[in-house]
């Protein structure tokens, strides 16, 4: 019998925890401290931070392979802590390792997982996957002779055989050259729009971006902002003018703009300083001109609307290190 809970949420989190125990003599290592999140079903959301931030560890207790040490969560309207086994008939996994027989081709792992899932006619269910995937061409060649690219497809179509509810992808473009980043962007989509959930772990913030109707930034074990792309970053309010500075100059550079009409705030940023303003264009002759009565001569001043680095910066202090990925033109 599963404890399903009857809802509009495929996920649902509260208070999640998970502790580690310190070696000898160290205190207990707390890589999610306290999350709460909910995941409409038929949506694409992102799970957006560093690494080492928690994702990872999340996504392996949602998926019944870590214990959560507190908290509680469903997955698919089931208990996670207390059925599992049937969370796991109700979901697809395709975490960061990729780990698929180079000895096989790609129509002999699926037709073998569909046996393992007991699906009626592997064979169909299998060239029913290789052309969603786009890899029908490929199909009968040994998986040793895939690119990176094909392999994280193809590692996509094994956690759809038995047509799961959720689909869970961890960092699922790391390590992709661009075109094949592109490529896992557009069999996400397909899937989604056939209706599966997709909950999605990345660091790259033009993935976050184009893929996630909504989206959490986490960080050091903590969601710090929750939304839709456009809402956040719309939250900000301000447009940035990054400022080129040496870094002995950010002190006296900040004071200098304290007066600035319509400043918002001012932070560091890996060229010098980001200034959110309310008019950025036309605030850059006062900045020059504060900063020229200041003795400092900036560099090269670049001025943008808010990104999703932006929100990341403005919740934590920092930028998150990995950013946007360089895609092909």
């Amino acid at each position: 019998m599963t404890s399903e809970a009857p809802t509009d949420l495929a996920i649902e989190v509260r208070g999640l925890v998970k502790r580690y125990r310190g070696g000898r003599g160290q205190d207990e290592l707390s890589a999610v401290r306290g999350i709460d999140l909910g995941v409409r079903r038929g949506e694409v959301f992102g799970f957006l931070g560093p690494n080492g931030a928690g994702k990872t560890t999340t996504v392996r207790m949602l998926c019944t392979l870590l214990p959560i040490t507190e908290g509680h969560a469903t997955v698919a309207g089931v208990d996670v802590g207390r059925d599992p086994a049937e969370v796991r008939r109700r979901i697809g996994v395709a975490l960061q390792e990729v780990g698929l027989d180079a000895r096989q081709s790609g129509r002999e792992l699926l037709e073998l997982q569909c046996g393992l899932y007991r699906i009626a006619d592997p064979a169909a269910r299998s060239a029913e996957l290789l052309r969603l995937v786009g890899l029908e061409d490929a199909a009968d060649r040994l998986i040793g002779t895939y690119s990176g690219g094909m392999k994280r497809r193809l590692d996509l179509a094994t956690a759809l055989v038995h047509e799961p509810q959720v689909l869970f992808l961890d960092e699922p473009t790391t390590g992709l050259d661009p075109a094949s980043r592109l490529t896992v962007w557009q069999e996400v989509r397909r899937i989604n729009a056939l209706g599966t959930t997709v909950f999605l772990t990345t660091q790259y913030l033009e993935e976050a971006d184009q893929l996630c109707d909504r989206l959490a930034i986490i960080d050091d074990g903590t969601i710090v902002a929750q939304g839709t792309p456009d809402e956040l970053k719309s939250e900000l309010g301000s447009d940035v003018l990054t400022i080129g500075l040496d870094p002995v100059e950010h002190d006296r550079a900040r004071d200098a703009l304290l007066t600035l009409a319509g400043l918002d705030h001012v932070t560091d940023a890996a060229e010098g300083l980001a200034v959110y303003v309310d008019d950025a264009a036309g605030a850059v002759a006062d900045v020059v001109r504060l900063l020229g009565d200041a003795g400092i001569r900036p560099g090269a001043i670049a001025l943008s609307r808010p990104s999703l680095d932006d929100v990341f910066l403005a919740s934590t202090g920092r930028r998150i290190e990995g950013g946007v990925p360089e895609m092909a033109s």
